[in-house]
Protein backbone atom coordinates (compact mmCIF):
# COMPACT_ATOMS: atom_id res chain seq x y z
CA UNK A 1 0.00 0.00 0.00
CA UNK A 2 2.92 2.40 0.46
CA UNK A 3 4.66 1.52 -2.29
CA UNK A 4 1.83 1.99 -4.35
CA UNK A 5 0.78 5.61 -2.56
CA UNK A 6 4.33 6.49 -3.79
CA UNK A 7 4.29 5.48 -7.01
CA UNK A 8 1.12 7.61 -7.46
CA UNK A 9 3.06 10.63 -5.71
CA UNK A 10 5.58 10.07 -8.21
CA UNK A 11 3.57 10.64 -10.71
CA UNK A 12 1.91 13.46 -9.56
CA UNK A 13 5.16 15.03 -9.49
CA UNK A 14 6.24 13.82 -13.29
CA UNK A 15 2.78 15.47 -14.74
CA UNK A 16 3.79 18.95 -12.83
CA UNK A 17 6.89 18.78 -14.22
CA UNK A 18 5.53 18.14 -17.96
CA UNK A 19 2.61 20.42 -17.72
CA UNK A 20 5.41 23.14 -16.35
CA UNK A 21 7.92 22.45 -19.33
CA UNK A 22 4.83 22.68 -22.06
CA UNK A 23 3.81 25.99 -20.72
CA UNK A 24 7.16 27.39 -21.27
CA UNK A 25 8.50 25.49 -23.79
CA UNK A 26 5.18 24.75 -25.74
CA UNK A 27 3.04 27.07 -28.21
CA UNK A 28 0.75 28.39 -25.45
CA UNK A 29 1.22 32.66 -26.34
CA UNK A 30 -0.71 33.93 -23.31
CA UNK A 31 1.69 32.72 -21.11
CA UNK A 32 5.00 33.31 -22.98
CA UNK A 33 5.67 36.94 -22.02
CA UNK A 34 2.83 38.24 -24.93
CA UNK A 35 -0.76 37.96 -25.91
CA UNK A 36 -1.80 37.97 -29.05
CA UNK A 37 -4.26 39.89 -31.12
CA UNK A 38 -7.15 39.28 -32.09
CA UNK A 39 -7.55 37.83 -36.13
CA UNK A 40 -7.98 40.51 -38.48
CA UNK A 41 -5.46 43.07 -36.89
CA UNK A 42 -3.24 45.13 -39.26
CA UNK A 43 -0.36 44.67 -36.42
CA UNK A 44 -0.73 40.91 -36.22
CA UNK A 45 1.73 39.65 -33.67
CA UNK A 46 4.09 37.09 -34.45
CA UNK A 47 5.38 34.15 -32.47
CA UNK A 48 8.80 35.93 -33.08
CA UNK A 49 7.72 39.24 -32.97
CA UNK A 50 9.88 41.40 -30.03
CA UNK A 51 7.85 41.76 -26.59
CA UNK A 52 7.05 45.33 -26.42
CA UNK A 53 7.34 46.51 -22.71
CA UNK A 54 6.09 49.64 -22.75
CA UNK A 55 3.40 51.92 -24.61
CA UNK A 56 5.05 55.50 -26.33
CA UNK A 57 4.65 58.29 -24.19
CA UNK A 58 3.35 61.80 -25.28
CA UNK A 59 5.39 64.49 -24.46
CA UNK A 60 5.34 68.54 -24.77
CA UNK A 61 8.58 68.44 -25.61
CA UNK A 62 9.18 70.20 -29.37
CA UNK A 63 9.81 67.68 -32.13
CA UNK A 64 12.78 68.28 -34.93
CA UNK A 65 9.95 68.33 -37.54
CA UNK A 66 9.03 72.00 -38.34
CA UNK A 67 5.45 73.27 -39.03
CA UNK A 68 4.30 73.39 -42.51
CA UNK A 69 4.66 77.28 -43.30
CA UNK A 70 3.27 79.08 -46.28
CA UNK A 71 5.59 80.28 -48.99
CA UNK A 72 6.39 83.31 -49.69
CA UNK A 73 5.39 85.60 -52.60
CA UNK A 74 8.98 85.69 -53.86
CA UNK A 75 9.37 81.67 -53.59
CA UNK A 76 6.30 81.33 -55.32
CA UNK A 77 7.58 83.54 -57.99
CA UNK A 78 11.10 81.58 -58.23
CA UNK A 79 8.80 78.21 -58.72
CA UNK A 80 6.69 79.90 -61.64
CA UNK A 81 9.80 81.25 -62.91
CA UNK A 82 11.00 78.03 -63.97
CA UNK A 83 8.07 77.08 -65.52
CA UNK A 84 8.20 77.28 -69.11
CA UNK A 85 5.53 79.40 -71.06
CA UNK A 86 4.50 79.58 -74.38
CA UNK A 87 5.14 83.26 -76.30
CA UNK A 88 3.05 84.65 -78.73
CA UNK A 89 4.63 83.69 -81.91
CA UNK A 90 5.23 80.15 -81.05
CA UNK A 91 3.20 76.86 -81.51
CA UNK A 92 2.18 75.26 -78.77
CA UNK A 93 4.19 71.77 -77.94
CA UNK A 94 4.23 69.38 -74.84
CA UNK A 95 7.71 71.43 -74.06
CA UNK A 96 6.28 74.65 -73.53
CA UNK A 97 2.76 73.32 -71.95
CA UNK A 98 2.61 75.18 -68.42
CA UNK A 99 3.37 73.06 -66.01
CA UNK A 100 6.19 72.26 -62.72
CA UNK A 101 9.20 70.67 -63.88
CA UNK A 102 8.62 68.06 -61.57
CA UNK A 103 5.73 67.45 -62.45
CA UNK A 104 3.45 68.22 -59.62
CA UNK A 105 0.51 69.90 -59.32
CA UNK A 106 0.02 74.01 -59.20
CA UNK A 107 -1.00 75.41 -56.05
CA UNK A 108 -3.80 78.23 -56.67
CA UNK A 109 -1.21 80.67 -55.39
CA UNK A 110 1.10 79.08 -58.44
CA UNK A 111 -1.07 79.38 -60.74
CA UNK A 112 -2.26 82.90 -60.35
CA UNK A 113 1.53 84.10 -60.48
CA UNK A 114 2.29 81.88 -63.37
CA UNK A 115 -0.44 83.77 -64.93
CA UNK A 116 0.08 87.37 -63.96
CA UNK A 117 3.34 86.58 -65.45
CA UNK A 118 2.04 84.77 -68.92
CA UNK A 119 -0.53 88.31 -69.15
CA UNK A 120 2.60 91.00 -68.18
CA UNK A 121 4.63 89.19 -70.94
CA UNK A 122 2.38 89.56 -73.43
CA UNK A 123 1.42 92.90 -72.96
CA UNK A 124 -1.96 92.06 -71.66
CA UNK A 125 -4.14 95.03 -70.56
CA UNK A 126 -5.25 95.15 -66.82
CA UNK A 127 -8.64 96.60 -67.87
CA UNK A 128 -11.41 98.51 -65.77
CA UNK A 129 -10.20 98.48 -61.69
CA UNK A 130 -13.25 97.67 -59.41
CA UNK A 131 -14.52 101.07 -57.82
CA UNK A 132 -15.76 100.34 -54.14
CA UNK A 133 -17.83 103.71 -53.77
CA UNK A 134 -19.99 102.81 -57.05
CA UNK A 135 -20.37 99.44 -55.62
CA UNK A 136 -21.62 99.94 -52.37
CA UNK A 137 -23.88 103.09 -53.91
CA UNK A 138 -25.21 100.22 -56.07
CA UNK A 139 -26.28 97.77 -53.36
CA UNK A 140 -22.71 95.54 -52.45
CA UNK A 141 -21.93 95.47 -49.28
CA UNK A 142 -17.99 95.85 -48.98
CA UNK A 143 -16.41 94.00 -46.00
CA UNK A 144 -13.96 96.70 -44.81
CA UNK A 145 -11.31 94.25 -43.34
CA UNK A 146 -11.46 92.02 -46.82
CA UNK A 147 -12.35 94.81 -49.29
CA UNK A 148 -14.80 91.97 -50.91
CA UNK A 149 -18.31 91.04 -50.24
CA UNK A 150 -19.69 88.12 -48.05
CA UNK A 151 -19.11 85.65 -51.04
CA UNK A 152 -15.36 86.85 -51.77
CA UNK A 153 -16.20 89.35 -54.63
CA UNK A 154 -14.36 92.19 -55.48
CA UNK A 155 -16.06 95.69 -56.10
CA UNK A 156 -17.17 96.03 -59.47
CA UNK A 157 -15.95 98.64 -62.37
CA UNK A 158 -17.61 101.70 -62.29
CA UNK A 159 -20.96 101.28 -64.45
CA UNK A 160 -20.99 97.93 -64.47
CA UNK A 161 -23.87 95.54 -63.49
CA UNK A 162 -23.50 94.16 -59.25
CA UNK A 163 -24.19 90.99 -58.60
CA UNK A 164 -27.24 89.53 -57.67
CA UNK A 165 -27.93 86.75 -55.45
CA UNK A 166 -30.01 84.08 -56.67
CA UNK A 167 -32.30 83.48 -53.75
CA UNK A 168 -33.15 87.19 -54.22
CA UNK A 169 -34.24 87.07 -58.13
CA UNK A 170 -37.28 87.53 -59.08
CA UNK A 171 -38.12 85.83 -62.31
CA UNK A 172 -41.35 86.79 -64.01
CA UNK A 173 -43.09 85.18 -67.23
CA UNK A 174 -41.87 88.22 -69.38
CA UNK A 175 -40.07 86.94 -72.28
CA UNK A 176 -36.44 88.94 -73.84
CA UNK A 177 -34.04 88.13 -75.82
CA UNK A 178 -30.03 88.09 -75.67
CA UNK A 179 -27.38 86.33 -77.86
CA UNK A 180 -25.52 83.49 -77.05
CA UNK A 181 -22.25 81.61 -78.00
CA UNK A 182 -20.04 78.81 -76.98
CA UNK A 183 -16.52 78.61 -78.17
CA UNK A 184 -13.40 76.46 -77.30
CA UNK A 185 -11.61 77.86 -80.58
CA UNK A 186 -8.07 78.65 -77.83
CA UNK A 187 -8.18 74.85 -77.78
CA UNK A 188 -6.97 74.53 -81.14
CA UNK A 189 -4.08 76.56 -81.22
CA UNK A 190 -3.17 74.50 -77.77
CA UNK A 191 -3.99 71.17 -79.74
CA UNK A 192 -0.71 69.57 -77.56
CA UNK A 193 -1.65 70.40 -74.48
CA UNK A 194 -4.89 68.86 -74.80
CA UNK A 195 -5.34 65.47 -73.27
CA UNK A 196 -5.09 62.51 -75.89
CA UNK A 197 -8.64 61.28 -75.82
CA UNK A 198 -10.42 64.45 -76.22
CA UNK A 199 -8.51 65.65 -79.59
CA UNK A 200 -11.79 63.91 -81.52
CA UNK A 201 -14.43 65.82 -79.95
CA UNK A 202 -13.06 69.63 -80.25
CA UNK A 203 -15.12 71.24 -83.08
CA UNK A 204 -12.63 71.83 -86.76
CA UNK A 205 -13.50 75.49 -86.13
CA UNK A 206 -13.94 75.58 -82.56
CA UNK A 207 -17.44 76.61 -82.66
CA UNK A 208 -19.68 74.60 -80.01
CA UNK A 209 -22.94 76.73 -80.10
CA UNK A 210 -23.00 79.30 -82.85
CA UNK A 211 -23.84 82.80 -81.78
CA UNK A 212 -27.63 82.94 -81.73
CA UNK A 213 -30.94 85.17 -80.71
CA UNK A 214 -32.45 83.39 -77.66
CA UNK A 215 -35.28 84.03 -75.27
CA UNK A 216 -35.09 84.15 -71.56
CA UNK A 217 -37.53 85.16 -68.45
CA UNK A 218 -36.56 88.78 -66.72
CA UNK A 219 -34.86 87.85 -63.42
CA UNK A 220 -32.87 85.03 -64.74
CA UNK A 221 -28.96 84.63 -64.84
CA UNK A 222 -26.50 83.73 -67.31
CA UNK A 223 -26.28 80.36 -65.51
CA UNK A 224 -30.23 79.96 -66.25
CA UNK A 225 -29.75 80.58 -69.57
CA UNK A 226 -26.74 78.37 -70.34
CA UNK A 227 -28.51 75.44 -68.74
CA UNK A 228 -31.38 75.85 -70.53
CA UNK A 229 -29.97 76.10 -74.24
CA UNK A 230 -27.72 73.75 -73.72
CA UNK A 231 -30.49 70.86 -72.39
CA UNK A 232 -32.74 72.45 -75.83
CA UNK A 233 -29.93 71.54 -78.00
CA UNK A 234 -28.26 68.40 -76.12
CA UNK A 235 -25.21 69.56 -76.04
CA UNK A 236 -23.52 67.87 -72.53
CA UNK A 237 -22.96 70.50 -69.35
CA UNK A 238 -21.94 69.65 -65.74
CA UNK A 239 -21.50 72.13 -63.22
CA UNK A 240 -20.90 72.34 -59.62
CA UNK A 241 -22.46 74.27 -57.00
CA UNK A 242 -20.25 76.78 -55.09
CA UNK A 243 -21.76 77.55 -51.67
CA UNK A 244 -18.68 79.98 -50.58
CA UNK A 245 -19.14 81.82 -54.17
CA UNK A 246 -22.92 81.55 -53.97
CA UNK A 247 -22.49 80.36 -57.51
CA UNK A 248 -22.45 77.77 -60.14
CA UNK A 249 -19.30 76.81 -61.68
CA UNK A 250 -19.16 75.58 -65.00
CA UNK A 251 -16.70 72.09 -64.86
CA UNK A 252 -17.55 71.33 -68.33
CA UNK A 253 -19.49 72.29 -71.79
CA UNK A 254 -19.45 69.31 -74.82
CA UNK A 255 -17.32 66.87 -72.47
CA UNK A 256 -14.62 69.45 -72.48
CA UNK A 257 -13.66 70.06 -68.61
CA UNK A 258 -11.16 72.46 -66.95
CA UNK A 259 -7.77 71.40 -66.96
CA UNK A 260 -8.25 68.99 -70.06
CA UNK A 261 -5.84 71.47 -71.80
CA UNK A 262 -3.58 72.23 -68.84
CA UNK A 263 -3.61 73.25 -65.12
CA UNK A 264 -4.92 76.69 -66.31
CA UNK A 265 -7.77 75.43 -68.27
CA UNK A 266 -11.29 76.35 -67.78
CA UNK A 267 -14.38 78.05 -68.76
CA UNK A 268 -15.23 81.41 -68.58
CA UNK A 269 -18.51 83.93 -69.81
CA UNK A 270 -18.79 87.47 -70.55
CA UNK A 271 -21.30 89.76 -71.16
CA UNK A 272 -21.00 92.60 -73.63
CA UNK A 273 -17.34 91.88 -73.93
CA UNK A 274 -17.03 92.56 -69.97
CA UNK A 275 -15.94 89.44 -67.83
CA UNK A 276 -17.32 90.00 -64.80
CA UNK A 277 -15.95 88.52 -61.51
CA UNK A 278 -18.59 86.76 -59.99
CA UNK A 279 -20.15 83.67 -60.83
CA UNK A 280 -22.52 83.20 -63.64
CA UNK A 281 -25.40 82.53 -61.18
CA UNK A 282 -25.04 85.94 -59.93
CA UNK A 283 -25.42 88.17 -62.99
CA UNK A 284 -28.89 89.11 -64.11
CA UNK A 285 -29.72 89.00 -67.60
CA UNK A 286 -30.59 92.18 -69.81
CA UNK A 287 -32.79 92.74 -72.96
CA UNK A 288 -30.14 92.58 -75.88
CA UNK A 289 -27.30 91.47 -73.50
CA UNK A 290 -24.03 89.31 -75.26
CA UNK A 291 -23.06 86.54 -73.91
CA UNK A 292 -20.19 84.38 -74.83
CA UNK A 293 -19.12 81.48 -73.06
CA UNK A 294 -14.85 80.79 -73.88
CA UNK A 295 -12.63 78.13 -73.20
CA UNK A 296 -9.67 79.33 -71.66
CA UNK A 297 -5.84 77.50 -71.49
CA UNK A 298 -3.90 79.86 -69.82
CA UNK A 299 -6.55 81.64 -66.86
CA UNK A 300 -7.90 83.98 -69.21
CA UNK A 301 -4.71 85.75 -70.48
CA UNK A 302 -6.09 84.32 -74.34
CA UNK A 303 -9.19 85.66 -74.49
CA UNK A 304 -9.09 88.67 -72.58
CA UNK A 305 -10.26 87.97 -68.90
CA UNK A 306 -7.18 87.28 -66.73
CA UNK A 307 -7.77 90.15 -64.53
CA UNK A 308 -11.56 89.16 -63.87
CA UNK A 309 -9.78 86.19 -62.42
CA UNK A 310 -7.08 87.60 -60.72
CA UNK A 311 -9.28 90.20 -58.83
CA UNK A 312 -7.01 93.15 -60.19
Amino acid sequence: MKKHKNKIIVGVIIAIVLVFAFWYGGNAPGLRGWTPEPKGSVDMVTENAPIKTESPTVTDEPTDTPSPTEPTKEEIEQKVNEIPIKQADEVATKENKPQKTDNTPMTPAEKEALAERIANESNVSKGQVGNKVYSEANGMVIDESTGKDKYLTDPVPEGKPIPIEPQDAVVTDKELTCTLSVRCDTILQNIAWLDKEKVDIVPKDGVIFAEKTVTFYEGESVFNLLMREMKRNKIHMEFENTPIYNSAYIEGIANLYEFDCGELSGWMYKVNGWFPNYGCSRYQLKAGDKVEWVYTCDLGVDVGGYYATSGN
